[in-house]
């Protein structure tokens, strides 16, 4: 790991995060007992900062856990449920992993209608790191799509290079495309994988880009689109030049090399990082290198191929 790959790395771990996790198959209110059974706390019935009624865990340490009723997913109000996490911090992960493991054997899946939503704070980052994350995952948003969420707006982007903003006032302008001085939360342009509207309403940049890859929940695989929001994120605090917009041709046949790439720009190497790599590439088809052969491409910083036995939930 040279000293830029470092740099990415302790970034992405000194910064707070929290994550949306919809499920189908179990009430809000037994969601809520699962979380206790392994935060510890209490729990009481109420409602969200949006006027949903959700079953608020306090863990011991005073953070608090909700499970939401979301009528958007296809178990109904009660059949179904929304797992809210509180503010965490990197070193919390596995206790995140060890939530998703116990929702998973109390009966909780996933199916199409649901999401897992990942928010990073935006309260270090100025607008050329703001620019910077944008960019990074305009480069590589193919590779990071989901069928249910849109791209990052072409027309943002075209306002973004023509204004060059400098500010987060000249950002918000680019996004809305308006001066929005009060956004709300329901702002239609959340709906984009790559969610500023999130960071001008509550301080968060989200990424909605993902959604689980079966109908249960994995926690490695949670694990991994954590680490992977983080390490974008972190990307656009380090670098020093800001991205171009160029693309090369987006090819089928080289997915599993280019996510591959990425893993390592983002620092993403060594056994730390096995359960992202992995689930960043098992469902990727083509080859492991641009020129055809099997074996994965000789360079800096190259891993290993990252066996599904070492990524388990």
């Amino acid at each position: 790991m040279n000293a830029n790959d470092n740099a990415i790395v302790q970034t992405m771990k000194s910064l707070k995060f929290g994550i949306e996790i919809e499920t189908v198959g179990r009430s809000p209110e037994a969601l809520s007992r699962i979380v206790q059974s392994i935060v510890g706390g209490t729990s009481k019935l109420g409602r969200d900062d949006w006027g949903r009624t959700a079953y608020h865990v306090v863990d011991p340490r005073g953070r608090e856990w909700k499970a939401v009723i979301d009528g958007s997913l296809s178990g109904g109000s009660y059949g179904s449920g929304e797992v809210v996490s509180p503010v965490l911090a990197y070193e919390d992960i596995e206790e995140l992993q060890r939530i998703v493991r116990a929702l998973r054997e109390a009966g909780a899946r996933s199916d199409s209608s649901c999401g897992i939503h990942v928010h990073v704070d935006g309260s270090s980052l100025d607008a050329k790191s703001i620019v910077n994350i944008v960019k990074y995952v305009h480069k590589q948003e193919r590779l990071l799509l989901a069928e249910y969420c849109r791209p990052i707006s072409t027309e943002f982007i075209e306002r973004i290079e023509k204004r060059r903003p400098e500010t987060r006032a000249q950002l918000s302008e680019a996004w809305y495309g308006r001066s929005n001085e009060v956004p709300c939360r329901y702002d239609t342009t959340r709906y984009h994988g790559l969610n500023l509207n999130s960071l001008f309403y509550r301080g968060t940049i989200e990424f909605r880009y993902f959604q689980s890859s079966s109908s249960f929940l994995h926690a490695g695989e949670i694990k991994s689109y954590v680490q992977l929001a983080l390490a974008l994120v972190a990307k656009g605090l380090t670098t020093k030049k800001t991205p171009s917009l160029k693309r090369r041709p987006f090819d089928l046949g080289t997915t599993r090399f280019d996510a591959r790439v990425l893993s390592i720009r983002l620092g993403l190497i060594g056994p730390e990082f096995e359960t992202v790599r992995y689930h960043l590439t098992k469902s990727m088809s083509g080859r492991n290198d641009r020129n055809g052969r099997g074996g994965p491409r000789r360079a800096r910083g190259h891993v290993a191929p990252v066996q599904p036995d070492a990524c388990v939930a």
